[in-house]
This record gives structure tokens, sequence and C-alpha cells, in this order.
């Protein structure tokens, strides 16, 4: 049997959007020829329910782009899977909104990446304001919401200031990750460092402050003294241990494509096809995500290779390590370890 046990899935369903943003990973836009279709989605679904997926965040491109995206949604959650959405919230309309309560969605997230100049530069004029306005219809619909930002070396410096303005909001959690070098962050330019402490710092400060929870992804961090109530749990225990990619997480894209993660943005890294391959084939193929289940200490590079918890967090996240450096064992921006 497969040690295995995949519990969460990142989706996306169409690589469409009615953005272009500066910092896509995926350069969203025009959806690809080939996406799957509703029936082969309706298939993956099922897949994800039988190998027993408790979990999955549906991207894009931009989800509603995809006419049957509640149809994809209200099957997973017919299978009790959870389902939750990531979206710009830039077309946000009231027919959505009663989609979205019908088909019980468990949170929608969305995506607001700095004040209002630095956002609309990032993503789209107005963009900005149409976030918030999604906020509130959500707020209004009594469906849960929460925030993600993606930092770099323009928006760190403005943290204070969106927290100001979240704290107006009903907010269920607010995230900040790191901007990672890839797709178009890579072609347009984009300064993505910045200093993870001083994001680690505002958390710290922030973090037990109700009624907005603030959490760090895990391409920010590792083992600062505050690491066990950083990630959006404050018990003080939830350490970060190790990627989970191809060990409980996955990702699939609209071609049906496999992945460890869907921010491992890399045809390196696709494990197999859905049109090819069952997803229990591929999840449980012996030689599947290597990186992580033939993970050994000896693998850790740089100064990830001498720390004391080397052999707990494995040298942080594979993606953001692979864009940032091409080392997957070594990141270069950890708090405890980076130069």
């Amino acid at each position: 049997m497969n040690q295995y046990r995949l519990k969460n899935c990142v989706w996306e369903i169409t690589l469409a959007c009615c953005f272009s943003c500066r910092h896509c990973g995926s350069r969203a836009g025009r959806a690809r020829e080939n996406e799957l279709s509703t029936e082969e989605c309706l298939d993956v679904a099922r897949q994800l329910s039988e190998l027993g997926c408790r979990r999955v965040s549906l991207i894009g491109g931009e989800v509603f782009m995809r006419d049957d995206w509640a149809l994809i949604i209200k099957s997973l959650t017919d299978y009790g899977i959870s389902a939750s959405i990531i979206t710009n919230g830039f077309d946000f309309d009231d027919h959505i909104i009663n989609r979205l309560r019908e088909i019980c969605i468990e949170s929608i997230a969305i995506s607001i990446d700095g004040t209002e100049d630095i956002h609309d530069f990032m993503r789209q004029k107005g963009s900005y304001s149409r976030a918030l306005r999604a906020v509130d219809k959500l707020n209004s619909a009594a469906i849960p919401v929460s925030v993600i930002t993606t930092l770099n070396s323009m928006n760190i410096q403005c943290l204070e200031e969106m927290r100001s303005v979240l704290l107006q909001k009903d907010i269920m959690v607010w995230q900040i990750q790191a901007c990672s070098p890839m797709g178009n962050a890579v072609k347009t330019g984009i300064d993505y460092s910045f200093d993870h402490k001083q994001a680690i710092r505002f958390v710290e400060e922030h973090m037990y402050d109700a009624p907005l929870a603030i959490g760090v992804a895990d391409n920010i961090g590792y083992y600062s003294e505050s690491e066990g109530s950083l990630r959006g749990n404050t018990s003080g225990r939830a350490y970060f241990r190790g990627c989970g990619a191809g060990l409980d997480s996955v990702g699939i894209d609209s071609i049906g494509n496999v992945r460890g993660c869907e921010s491992m943005y890399s045809d390196i890294f696709i494990e197999g096809n859905l049109r090819d391959r069952s997803l229990k084939s591929i999840w449980d193929d012996p030689d599947a995500f290597s990186y992580n289940r033939k993970f050994t200490n000896d693998l850790l590079t740089g100064s990830c290779a001498g720390c004391i918890y080397g052999s707990i967090c494995a040298g942080g996240c594979r993606s953001y390590n692979y864009f940032t450096s091409g080392e997957l064992y070594n990141h270069k921006d950890c708090v405890i370890t980076g130069v």
C-alpha cells in the first residue's frame, strides 16, 4: 500500500483570465486549446474522491471564466470534498454569489497585492476597488472570505496600510506569500526580492490581534522563535515540517498535467497526464515525486546543509527554491540560515 495519503489538491481548471498580471507565475490570459472538458473534470473529481482527497483549491487563470465552474465544484462537494476558490475578484456579479451559496463553497480567497496604486499597477487599473467590492459582496452573502497577498519589493512596505483597510472588512484570514521569479515575473522584470524577516516581524506583531488573523505561506520562514504560530495557527505548535508536494498534496493543471504542487510551474515537475494515466497510478508510482519522497538530509545544499532544522523542514519550499536559485534543497531567504 502507498504510505502517502492525498489530502490536498490545487487545481487550475483554466488558464483563461481577464488579467495579465505582472507577477503571474503561470502567464495566464487565454485558455489553452485543449483544456479538460466538463466530463473529464467530473472524472477528475471522482478520482480525487477515490484517493481520499479532503480539500481542493480551485485556481486559474480566473476560475469564473470557465462556464462550468459551478458544476465542477458541486461534483467535488457532492463527494464530500471541501472546495475553495482563489480569484482576482474583478468580475463578481450577483449570479456568481448566488451560485456560490448553492454549491456550498467552503471559502473564497481574493488576491490583493498592495495599496490601490501598487495593486492596480501589478494587475489592472480599477482592479483594487473591484476586489474590495467583491469582499463586501461575499461578506453580505455570509460566504467566508480570505485575502492573499504576494509580496515583492514594492508592497512589502505597505503592509500596515493594507492591514488598516482589511480591518474594516470581515476577513477570515490574511495570508502573505513570497513572489517567485517565474512566468510574467521574469518577463516583466518585477523585483521579487524583499526582506523575509520584515514580513515575519509584521506577522509577529499582529498575529494575535483580533479579528484579523494573519499568517505566512510555506515559502516564507523558517524556524524563527515564533515559527509555531506564524502559519495561520497561533497554537505555537504549527511548525513547518517540509514541503508537502507529492507527500500529501498534488497539483493539476487545466490540460490534466499532474505535479506535486501547482507552484512548481515547470514541465520538469510533471509526473504524468490524466488523459494518459489515472491519478491513482500517478500517485502510487514509486518513482513519482522523488524530490520529496526520496529526500535524505545529504541532499541539502548551501546554508541549509548545516542547519539543525534541516531534517525537519527539508530545505523549505521546493518551488521557491527552484525558481530563485535552481537548488531544490536550499532556501536562500530562510530567516534562520539565509545570508
